[in-house]
C-alpha cells in the first residue's frame, strides 16, 4: 500500500518536473547539449521533450520490473501478493463450490457424496465451523458415528460452535441409549442457551426419564419464563412433577415434607386425580378427615374416578355398609348423571344388598354403555334378585368380550396403562396419560369366544329321532344325553 503511494507520488513529481522543464525550454528557445564519451549531442526543444518523455517511460518500465521482481521474491517467501491472492481466490471459489455441493447432497440424502464434498471443502477453506459441521452431519447420515463424534468434539474448541458440538454429541448419546451422558450434555447445552426450545424439551424428557423431578421442575420453570409454555399447562405439569416428588407420601415413615409436597401438588392442579388421592391419603394419615373429604369432593366435581372413591372409602374403613352408603352421598350428589357416579351408587347398593336400588342407579348403562364393568354389575344385580343361572351367565359372557371401559391411555401413542404415571412407558412422552375410553383397534377376541361355552354352558342339542326297538331307542337316547352333559 505504501509502496504504491510512493510510486504515484514519484510519477506525479516527474510529470510536474517535465512540464516545467518543457515550459522553460520553450521560453528560452534554446536546446540541450549532452556530452558523453567524447561525443556531443545537441537537442532542440521538441527533441528534448520527446527524450524526456522516453526517459519517463523507461523509468516507469524499470519501476514495474522492479515491482515484479519484488512481488516474485515476496511470493516465494510466502508473503501475500497479487499472485498469491489470485490463487487464494481460486482456492476459495473451489472450496465454497464443494461446500455448496455438500449441502445439496446432504439435503438430498446422499450421505457419502456429502461427506466427500465436505472433506474437500475442509481442505480448501479456512472455515472449520462450516466444514466440520457438514462433516459431522454427513458422517451421521452414513452411519459413521466415530467420525461424527470426532467432528462434534472438534467444534467444542470454538466458543461460537461449542453449543452446536454439545447438541450434536447429546443427540448421538440419545440415539445410542446412553441417557446418563446425554443428560449431562443436555444440562451443558441448557447452560449455554437456556431459552433454546428443543434443548428445554430434550432436557425435560431426560430428567423425567431419569426421575430427576426437582431438576425437571427447574427446567419447566425456565420453559414457562421463555414463553414457550402456557401458564395453565405449566401449572398442570408442575403439579405432576411435584406429585412425583411426593411419591413416597403414603409409605410408612414418610416425612412431613413429603406429605406437604403431595398437598402442594393437589393445590397446583386440583383436577389431577393421582394428586388428589395422594393428598387425601396424606390428610387421612394425619387424622384430618375434613380436609381429605374436601380434596376428594373438589376432584370428584371435576372428574369422577374410581381411585377417588377408593380414597374416600379409606376415610372410614370400618363403617357398616349402610353408613358408607349414607356417607358417600357427599360424592354421589356431585355430578349425579355422570356414569362413574351411577356405577358407584350401584356398587354401594349391591354391597348393602339393595338390588332394586342398584338396578335403578345403573339404569340403561348395560345397553347404552356396555363395558365389562357395567355388564358385571348387571350380572350381580340379576344374581341378587334371584335370576336364573342362564341369565347370569349370559351377562358374564357379554362382559367377557365387552370393552373394559375408561382406562389410563396415552394421548400420543394410545398405549394403555394399568396405573397413572408421569411418563408413558411405551413412547416416553411426559404428561400424556388421560382417563378415557381407549381407541379400539382390535377385532373380536378369540380367547373370549373360546371361553363362552365354559361360562354360559353348551347349547342345547336338537331332539333325537330314534327308529327301532324301544330298548335300542333308550340306549341311543342315553348316549346322546351323556354327550350333551359332557
Amino acid at each position: 500500500m505504501i509502496w504504491s503511494l510512493i510510486k504515484v507520488l514519484l510519477f506525479v513529481a516527474a510529470i510536474t518536473g517535465l512540464t516545467y522543464g518543457a515550459g522553460v525550454l520553450m521560453d528560452t528557445g534554446g536546446g540541450i547539449q549532452i556530452a558523453m564519451l567524447g561525443v556531443e549531442f545537441t537537442l532542440g526543444p521538441l527533441q528534448t521533450a520527446v527524450a524526456l518523455l522516453l526517459l519517463l517511460v523507461g523509468v516507469w518500465v524499470l519501476l514495474k520490473l522492479i515491482g515484479f521482481v519484488v512481488a516474485v521474491l515476496r511470493f516465494l517467501s510466502g508473503d501475500e501478493t497479487a499472485i498469491s491472492r489470485y490463487f487464494d481466490r481460486n482456492r476459495e471459489r473451489k472450496g465454497y463450490q464443494a461446500l455448496s455441493d455438500g449441502l445439496m447432497a446432504l439435503a438430498s440424502g446422499e450421505g457419502r457424496v456429502a461427506l466427500s464434498r465436505a472433506a474437500k471443502a475442509d481442505k480448501l477453506l479456512d472455515k472449520p465451523g462450516l466444514t466440520t459441521l457438514l462433516i459431522a452431519q454427513a458422517a451421521e447420515m452414513t452411519g459413521d458415528t466415530n467420525r461424527a463424534e470426532a467432528a462434534y468434539k472438534k467444534l467444542l474448541s470454538n466458543d461460537k460452535s461449542r453449543f452446536v458440538g454439545v447438541r450434536g454429541l447429546m443427540r448421538q448419546k440419545i440415539t445410542q441409549g446412553d441417557t446418563a451422558t446425554a443428560l449431562k450434555l443436555a444440562e451443558k447445552a441448557f447452560a449455554l442457551k437456556p431459552k433454546h426450545a428443543e434443548i428445554q424439551d430434550t432436557l425435560l424428557g431426560l430428567q423425567t426419564g431419569q426421575g430427576d423431578w426437582k431438576g425437571a421442575r427447574v427446567t419447566l420453570g425456565a420453559k414457562q419464563k421463555s414463553g414457550a409454555l402456557p401458564r395453565d399447562v405449566y401449572r398442570r405439569r408442575d403439579a405432576v412433577l411435584a406429585l412425583q416428588e411426593a411419591s413416597g407420601v403414603i409409605e410408612e415413615g414418610a416425612t412431613i415434607e413429603a406429605r406437604e409436597a403431595a398437598i402442594e401438588a393437589n393445590r397446583l392442579s386440583p383436577d389431577l386425580i393421582p394428586a388428589a388421592t395422594m393428598a387425601a391419603r396424606s390428610y387421612i394419615a394425619k387424622g384430618d378427615t375434613r380436609h381429605a373429604t374436601k380434596v376428594l369432593k373438589k376432584a370428584w366435581s371435576v372428574q369422577p374416578h374410581p381411585d377417588l372413591a377408593a380414597a374416600f372409602a379409606e376415610i372410614a374403613p370400618n363403617e357398616s355398609t349402610t353408613d358408607r352408603l349414607k356417607r358417600f352421598r357427599v360424592l354421589t350428589k356431585l355430578n349425579p348423571d355422570h356414569i362413574e357416579t351411577r356405577l358407584l351408587l350401584a356398587e354401594l347398593n349391591i354391597t348393602a344388598e339393595d338390588f332394586p336400588a342398584a338396578r335403578r342407579a345403573l339404569g340403561d348403562l348395560a345397553s347404552t354403555n356396555p363395558n365389562a364393568r357395567t355388564l358385571a354389575i348387571m350380572a350381580a344385580v340379576e344374581r341378587g334378585e334371584g335370576a336364573d343361572d342362564a341369565v347370569i351367565r349370559g351377562w358374564l359372557a357379554r362382559a367377557l368380550t365387552a370393552p373394559r371401559g375408561p382406562q389410563w391411555c396415552c394421548d400420543k401413542c394410545q398405549a394403555i396403562h394399568a396405573h397413572w404415571g408421569p411418563v408413558c412407558d411405551n413412547c416416553s412422552s411426559f404428561d400424556t396419560l388421560s382417563w378415557r375410553e381407549p381407541v379400539d383397534t382390535s377385532g373380536p377376541s378369540a380367547t373370549g369366544s373360546e371361553l363362552l361355552p365354559l361360562i354360559i354352558g353348551a347349547p342345547e342339542e336338537p331332539a333325537v329321532v330314534v327308529e327301532g326297538s324301544p330298548e335300542e331307542a333308550e340306549i341311543i337316547t342315553e348316549e346322546a344325553e351323556a354327550k350333551t352333559e359332557k
